[in-house]
C-alpha cells in the first residue's frame, strides 16, 4: 500500500477541522477484520459517471426483511460509502450504519434501503462541491449529483423494491457530503424530500448561501442540520447563518432541525451517534 503524502490541501482541512478532515484522502486498512452485516454488499462493477471521465464504486444496504416479503422500501443516499458499514474499508472509523438500521428495523421503528457512493479519494473535494474553489478546484458536484440522480437512482428503482417518490427519497454525509446533500435536495426537490447535513463544509462554498436562499424546497422537505460544538467557530457559525437563510426562505420550522452537540468533534463516531434520531425525524409520518 503506498504512503499517505499530505497534500497542502490535507493540510488546509487539517487546520480547519483537526486530523480526521485529512482521512479521506488516506487509504482504507485492508488488514483490518470486516465489520459490515450481512445486509450489505458491493453492487455490481463500479459504474461510469457521465461527464467526469472516471467511475465509481456503489455499496447497497437491504433491510432484514428484504428477502422474505413483498415489501417496498425508501431509499437513503449516502456519500462517503467506504465509511458507511466496515471497520474494513473505512478511512477513519465507519457510521455503522447497517448496526444502526437493522436495530431499527428489528424495533419495528424503521426499514429502509441505503445506496452508499464511495468516494473518489483524491477527487473527493471537487466532486462534493458544486461551487468552484480557488484553494481547492474546479466544483464537480453538478456532475457528481446529476449521476446520482441520472444514473443511479434509476438504477436502483428498476433493480429492487423500492418506494421511487421523492417523499421516500433522502440524501446525507458529512462535512463535504453534508454540502453535497444540502445542494441536493434544493437542486433536485423533486427528486429528495429529506435531507441529512452533517458537519456541512459552508466554508468550501460561499455561493451556496445565495443558492439556497434564491431556491425554497418545497414545505413539507425535511433538513437536519447536525453540528459538533468543537468543529471551530467557522464551522458553527456557517450552520447558523444557513439555518437562518432556510427560515428567510419561509421554511416552516418543524421541517428543519438545528442542532449543536457540546464537546462534539469532527468524526465518524459523532456522526455515528446521531444518525439514529437524524432517521427516525427525516422519516417520521408527516403529521400534518
Amino acid at each position: 500500500m503506498p504512503l499517505f503524502r499530505p497534500t497542502l490541501l490535507s493540510l488546509l482541512l487539517a487546520a480547519a477541522f483537526g486530523a480526521s478532515a485529512v482521512a479521506a484522502d488516506k487509504p482504507a486498512d485492508s488488514a483490518k477484520a470486516s465489520t459490515a452485516s450481512a445486509g450489505v454488499s458491493l453492487l455490481g462493477a463500479p459504474l461510469a459517471m457521465p461527464g467526469l471521465e472516471r467511475k465509481r464504486q456503489l455499496r447497497l444496504y437491504l433491510p432484514p426483511g428484504y428477502a422474505s416479503s413483498n415489501k417496498r422500501y425508501p431509499v437513503l443516499y449516502m456519500h462517503d460509502g467506504q465509511n458507511l458499514f466496515d471497520e474494513a474499508t473505512a478511512y477513519a472509523g465507519e457510521w455503522k450504519v447497517d448496526e444502526t438500521l437493522d436495530a431499527l428495523a428489528r424495533e419495528g421503528k424503521l426499514e429502509m434501503i441505503v445506496v452508499g457512493i464511495d468516494n473518489g479519494q483524491d477527487k473527493r473535494m471537487t466532486e462534493l462541491n458544486a461551487w468552484d474553489n480557488e484553494r481547492i478546484g474546479k466544483g464537480e458536484g453538478r456532475a457528481y449529483t446529476d449521476f446520482i440522480v441520472n444514473t443511479v437512482k434509476p438504477m436502483i428503482d428498476r433493480q429492487y423494491r423500492t418506494l421511487p417518490g421523492r417523499e421516500h427519497t433522502a440524501i446525507m454525509g458529512s462535512s463535504m457530503g453534508g454540502l453535497a446533500s444540502h445542494y441536493a435536495l434544493v437542486q433536485y426537490p423533486q427528486v429528495f424530500s429529506k435531507a441529512g447535513v452533517f458537519s456541512p463544509a459552508y466554508w468550501t462554498a460561499q455561493p451556496s448561501f445565495d443558492f439556497v436562499a434564491a431556491k425554497p424546497v418545497p414545505k413539507d422537505a425535511r433538513v437536519f442540520l447536525l453540528m459538533g460544538e468543537k468543529e471551530g467557530p467557522q464551522m458553527n457559525a456557517d450552520v447558523k447563518r444557513m439555518a437562518e437563510v432556510v427560515k428567510k426562505t419561509g421554511h416552516p420550522a418543524a421541517n428543519t432541525v438545528l442542532k449543536i452537540v457540546p464537546g462534539a468533534e469532527h468524526n465518524e463516531a459523532f456522526w455515528a451517534g446521531e444518525l439514529r434520531e437524524a432517521l427516525l425525524w427525516m422519516f417520521a409520518p408527516d403529521k400534518t
